[in-house]
């Protein structure tokens, strides 16, 4: 992640200067240098984790289908 730039707009709809922050900064505020304003670096996407249970369902599902055809 090292070197990564995150570019939002600032959200003062007098500036909307263009900012460039490192991705470290992401889940943090920091202010705009034009006009001052606070923003909040959006937090990193978390993926959730596919449940346990969905991915054992189709393996019971296709062992039932064997012992039909078979």
């Amino acid at each position: 992640m090292a070197g990564q730039i995150i570019r939002l707009i600032c959200p003062n709809l007098l500036c909307r200067t263009i900012l460039s922050v490192p991705a470290g900064a992401r889940g943090k505020d920091v202010r705009c240098r034009a006009c001052g304003a606070k923003v909040r670096i959006p937090a990193p996407a978390v993926k959730p984790a596919p449940a346990k249970g969905a991915a054992d369902g189709k393996a019971d599902d296709a062992a039932k289908a064997e012992k039909k055809a078979g």
